[in-house]
C-alpha cells in the first residue's frame, strides 16, 4: 500500500428523479455499483443539467449512505468539461476516465486494490477481465448494455401512454440474448456434466401413474423438490465460493465417449452466461425501472419470461438486495415464469439482429480485380497528392529521450520507422496549427504523436484520447518526465469526447476508427491529419455504412467495397511485389472513398503517401481542411 493515494473525484449527471432512481440511468447504475462494492474511495459530485435542484432533497432521499456534493457544469475541471458523464479524474490532475463502462471498470479495480479480499468484486470483470471492455462502436453487446437499453428505458418511461404499449426492441433483444446458448471457457467439460445430470435425472424422474399423477389423460412427473439446473449450481457455487465435489464431476464412460456436437447446450443464468458480471450490474437498474413501469400499467410479462426470471435470479446474488436497499430500489417479486404458448408470445423473430442484414455477406470469395475494373470503367482510380514536404524531419538526436518512440520496448528498426511516420504527421500538423489551438490525438496509444506535438508546440493544447488504460498511463509517465503542462489525457471511447478542438490527428487508427475520427473532426469543424490502418476490419456499424461517398455508392455494393478493404491489408513487406502493388491500389481506393465523403461535407482532402513509403505497409495519410 502506498502511503498516500491521490483522491479521485467522480462526476455524475443529474437531470431528475423518477420513482426510486436518479436519471440519467447511467448515474443510478454508477451509484448502484458503488453500493454493491461498498466503495467509499471517491468524492462524488452530482452535475445538474437544470438550474433548480434542492440539495437536501437529492442527498437525503436518493443516495443512501453516500456523501454527494452538487456542482455546476462550469465548475467542472477543464478536462471533464470535454467529456460525457460519468467521469472520474484525480483531484487537480489532467487524467480523466469517461463513459459508463470505463468508469465502472475503474471503480471495480480501485475497490479490489484497496481491499484484495473483495475477490467477488474483481470477478465482476468476467473471464480475462474483459466484461464490457470493448467499445460500444465495435461491440454490439457493449452497445446494448451501455447505451441502447438505458436509452430505451428512459424513452419508455417518458413516453405518452399510447407509445408505451409495445416493448422496446432493445429489451426484446436482451430477452432473445438470454435464450441463446451459452459459450464459456471450458464449456465442453460443463456440458458433459450437464449430460450426466440429465441422464441421472431421467432415472430419478420415472413417471408415477395413478389418480393423483394423471391429469386429463396426461402423465405428470412428481417432484416435490426438483433439482436445480447444473448451470444454476455452477453459477451460485462460484458466487458462494463453493467447490463442486469430485464425485459430482466424475464422468461415466458413456459421457466421455459422447461427441461434443451431441452434448446439451448451456442455458443463460446471468446476462453474459453462467456467471454474475458487471453486465448484470448495469442492466439491473434499467430492467427494474422498466418492470416497475410495466407493472403499474398492468402489462403482462408473459412476453419476457427469461428477463423476468433473470431479474429474480439476480436478486439472490449475495449483496444485491443490500445494495438495492441503499439505493432505495424496491425490487419486485414475481412468480417463476415459464415460456408461454407460442400464440401468446410476441414474435421475437421480428426483432432484427443488429447489423444482420448489412453484414450477411461476411465471407468474401474472389480477388479485387473485377471491382477495381468496375471502378476504372467509371473513371475512378487510386490517386495520391504530392507530399508537401517529403524531406522534412524532426531533429531526433537533440530531442529529450522521453519524446522518442524508441523510449519504449521497441526494436531499433521499428523505432526508426515510427520516427519516420511521426515526421509525416508532425510536418502536416505544423503547417495547420496556430498558437492557442487545441489538438486532439485520437486513438493515441502510448502517446507517440501527442507527446511530440505537445513538446514541439508549447503554445498549443494537446489532448490524448485512448480506450486502453495501460497505454495511456505510459503516455502520462512520459509526459511527467518531460514536465509538459499543455497536455491532457482522457481514457474513453471516442463517442464520450464532446470537446471543441481545431485539429484532430490519428496515427494508424484501426478499421472503422478512422471514420469515427473523421466524423468527430467534421462535427467540430476541425482540420484532420490521419493515417488509417487495419482496412480488413472495416465493416458496417450502427453509425457507419460503406461505401462512404455518393460516387462509390452509385457503383459498388457493400460486398464489393468489402473486397477492396480485405485486399487493402495485403501490403506486408513479405508478400510478393505484385500483390503489394494491388494492396496499395486498394488502400488508395478505400481512402479515396473516405476523402470524397468528407468533400461532400465541404472539406478539402488530400490523400498522400508518407515518406519514405517503407516507413509502414499502411503508409497513406489524409490531410483534411474545412472549406
Amino acid at each position: 500500500m502506498k502511503d498516500s493515494v491521490a483522491e479521485e473525484h467522480l462526476y455524475l449527471g443529474f437531470s431528475h428523479q423518477y420513482r426510486d432512481s436518479i436519471f440519467p440511468l447511467h448515474t443510478s447504475i454508477s451509484l448502484f455499483l458503488l453500493s454493491y462494492c461498498d466503495c467509499k474511495l471517491f468524492k462524488i459530485f452530482l452535475v445538474p443539467t437544470g438550474e433548480n435542484v434542492d440539495d437536501q432533497f437529492v442527498t437525503k432521499n436518493l443516495l443512501g449512505d453516500l456523501e454527494v456534493h452538487l456542482i455546476s457544469r462550469c465548475q467542472l475541471p477543464v478536462v471533464v468539461q470535454s467529456c460525457c458523464l460519468p467521469a472520474i479524474v484525480v483531484k487537480d490532475g489532467k487524467f480523466c476516465r469517461a463513459g459508463l463502462s470505463v468508469v465502472l471498470r475503474h471503480i471495480i479495480q480501485k475497490t479490489y486494490e484497496a481491499d484484495p479480499s473483495k475477490k467477488d468484486v474483481l470477478e465482476l470483470l468476467g473471464f480475462k477481465k474483459t466484461c464490457l471492455k470493448a467499445c460500444a462502436e465495435v461491440s454490439q453487446w457493449t452497445r446494448l448494455c451501455e447505451i441502447s437499453i438505458p436509452l430505451a428505458v428512459e424513452g419508455f418511461l417518458t413516453a405518452s401512454p399510447e407509445h408505451c404499449q409495445t416493448i422496446p426492441p432493445d429489451i426484446l433483444q436482451f430477452e432473445r440474448k438470454l435464450g441463446e446458448p451459452v459459450r464459456v471457457h471450458n464449456d465442453d467439460k460443463i456440458r458433459r456434466q450437464k449430460l450426466q445430470q440429465q441422464k441421472a435425472g431421467a432415472k430419478d424422474a420415472m413417471p408415477i401413474l395413478g389418480k393423483e399423477a394423471t391429469e386429463e389423460g396426461k402423465t405428470v412427473e412428481m417432484h416435490e423438490h426438483p433439482l436445480p439446473s447444473l448451470e444454476l449450481s455452477i453459477a451460485f457455487s462460484k458466487l458462494l465460493v463453493q467447490e463442486v465435489s469430485d464425485a459430482d464431476n466424475r464422468e461415466a464412460p458413456c459421457i466421455r465417449r459422447t461427441k461434443t456436437s451431441d452434448l446439451p447446450l448451456l442455458d443463460h443464468i446471468f446476462a453474459e452466461g453462467l456467471y454474475f458480471t458487471l453486465a448484470d450490474i448495469v442492466l439491473l437498474p434499467c430492467i427494474h425501472q422498466f418492470l416497475v413501469s410495466s407493472k403499474k400499467q398492468g402489462k403482462n410479462l408473459v412476453n419476457l419470461p427469461l428477463i423476468s426470471n433473470w431479474y429474480q435470479r439476480v436478486q439472490k446474488v449475495p449483496g444485491v438486495k443490500k445494495a438495492a436497499g441503499k439505493c432505495k430500489m424496491e425490487l419486485l417479486q414475481f412468480p417463476e415464469l415459464m415460456p408461454a404458448p407460442e400464440e401468446e408470445l410476441q414474435d421475437l423473430s421480428s426483432v432484427p439482429h443488429e447489423l444482420e442484414e448489412e453484414n450477411e455477406d461476411s465471407h468474401f470469395i474472389g480477388g479485387p480485380r473485377p471491382t477495381m475494373t468496375k471502378l476504372m470503367e467509371n473513371g475512378i482510380e487510386a490517386k495520391f497528392s504530392p507530399h508537401p514536404c517529403p524531406n522534412w524531419t524532426l531533429d531526433w538526436t537533440n530531442l529529450p529521450s522521453a519524446v522518442s518512440p524508441g523510449e519504449g520496448k521497441m526494436s531499433r528498426d521499428r523505432a526508426l520507422r515510427k520516427q519516420q511516420q511521426l515526421n509525416n504527421l508532425v510536418a502536416a500538423v505544423t503547417k495547420l496549427a496556430k498558437p492557442g489551438d487545441v489538438i486532439v490525438d485520437f486513438c493515441s496509444g502510448g502517446g507517440h504523436v501527442g507527446i511530440v506535438l505537445a513538446h514541439m508546440m508549447p503554445s498549443c493544447q494537446v489532448v490524448l484520447i485512448e480506450n486502453k488504460e495501460l497505454s495511456l498511463m505510459r503516455a502520462k509517465d512520459r509526459s511527467d518526465e518531460l514536465g509538459l503542462n499543455n497536455i491532457w489525457f482522457i481514457q474513453a471511447n471516442l463517442d464520450y469526447f464532446n470537446g471543441t478542438f481545431n485539429i484532430g490527428v490519428a496515427l494508424h487508427a484501426c478499421g472503422v476508427a478512422t471514420d469515427m475520427v473523421i466524423e468527430h473532426c467534421i462535427k467540430a469543424g476541425a482540420a484532420f491529419v490521419i493515417s488509417p490502418c487495419c482496412y480488413g476490419f472495416i465493416q458496417n456499424t450502427v453509425k457507419f455504412k460503406y461505401p462512404r461517398s455518393c460516387k462509390f455508392k452509385e457503383i459498388l455494393s457493400y460486398k464489393e467495397h468489402m473486397i477492396l478493404c480485405r485486399f487493402a491489408d495485403q501490403t506486408a513487406v513479405q508478400l510478393p511485389p505484385e500483390r503489394r502493388i494491388i494492396g496499395k491500389q486498394c488502400m488508395g481506393l478505400v481512402d479515396l472513398d473516405r476523402a470524397w465523403a468528407a468533400e461532400e461535407r465541404n472539406y478539402s482532402v488530400q490523400v498522400i503517401s508518407m515518406e519514405p513509403e517503407s516507413c509502414s505497409p499502411k503508409n497513406n495519410m489524409f490531410v483534411g481542411i474545412p472549406a
